[in-house]
């Protein structure tokens, strides 16, 4: 019997990686998105796994009923929808040299701007697009999950795509000049050079930031819009610039702030033209808390250190910097 166990624990593992990452996308969530697929090897351990003849396909219908109960259950916590300042948990890696295969990886990440978009659809609208239009379940396959009809859920689907594609931003796919803009970006913030700012912020730039119900004042929950405000945000917050790491977020170029070696908070943007067009900032200490960080080693985007007078050279020098984890 726990041999039996342990090699359905085995047949279980194999499917971990996409059943996390159809949970992520139904959920925007990391946390809930574990729990899910923790969920369905609860429900695969009390089932017969004989009876299964495939278990990818019963396993992934098993986290959309799960993830779809978890989405109502937020509509009915919350009489209102989430409101706009709302930002999805990112996926935070290192930001290193990678090969061409690894690169199509990486751009082939569901982003935070799709992400937004998702939460504003029904949760039953949101399964269908995600397992089909992402996943390529068969809508004969996502209509019990989602209690319609196949025909039914097909609508749902095709009008979740239509809300999709009209919503979501374009951006630039390549991930050299992603990065020249974030580079420019940073350099201006560390800077303090309101008119280089200007220059890579589209004038219709939307900033999100999400800090969470506890924080206030100056750093609190925000939509800011147009080039000047978002601007005059990074100049406010400039000081902070110099703890900036350069790493993937979600599959594109984003910034982490780890001052002291903790996270402050995580930057992910769309870019189109060479300039900013959407930010997302979570800076939610709580659900920082609770990311997943690499090790990301020095921090990748700070200013040189001053050079020191030749009678301190063989002083212990400042160090920068530290892991994010």
């Amino acid at each position: 019997m726990v041999r039996d166990t342990e090699l359905l624990a085995d047949r279980f593992e194999e499917h971990r990686g996409r059943l996390r990452a159809v949970a992520y996308r139904m959920l925007g969530s990391l946390a809930e998105a574990e729990d899910a697929v923790q969920e369905a090897w609860l429900k695969l351990s009390r089932s017969d796994a004989d009876e299964i003849d495939n278990l990818g396909g019963w396993l992934t219908t098993v986290v959309g009923r799960v993830c779809l109960d978890m989405l109502r259950s937020r509509t009915r916590r919350h009489e209102e929808p989430l409101d706009d300042t709302f930002v999805p948990d990112p996926v935070i890696r290192p930001l290193t040299q990678i090969d061409p295969e690894q690169e199509v990886l990486q751009a082939d990440s569901v982003g935070l701007a799709l992400l937004v978009v998702l939460e504003t659809l029904e949760p039953a609208e949101r399964i269908a697009f995600v397992l089909h239009d992402m996943f390529a379940v068969p809508f004969d396959d996502i209509a019990p999950v989602v209690e319609r009809s196949s025909a039914a859920t097909r609508q749902l689907a095709s009008r979740a795509r239509r809300r999709v594609k009209g919503a979501t931003p374009t951006s630039e796919p390549d991930l050299g000049r992603q990065r020249q803009v974030l580079d420019a970006f940073m350099a201006a913030s560390r800077a303090g050079d309101f008119e280089a700012l200007l220059a890579v912020l589209d004038p219709d730039i939307v900033l999100r930031v999400d800090s969470g119900p506890l924080v206030g004042g100056a750093a609190a929950s925000k939509v800011v819009r147009g080039a000047k405000p978002v601007a005059e945000q990074a100049m406010l917050f400039r000081e902070f610039a110099r703890y900036a790491r350069l790493v993937y977020v979600n599959g594109a170029v984003g910034v982490l702030n780890a001052p002291e070696g903790q996270p402050q908070s995580v930057l992910g943007v769309t870019i189109a033209g060479g300039r900013i067009t959407e930010m997302y900032i979570l800076a939610d200490p709580e659900r920082l808390a609770g990311l997943d960080l690499p090790d990301l080693g020095p921090v990748l985007s700070s200013p040189p250190a001053p050079r020191r007078p030749a009678r301190t050279l063989g002083a212990r020098r400042h160090r920068t910097g530290g892991s994010a984890t």
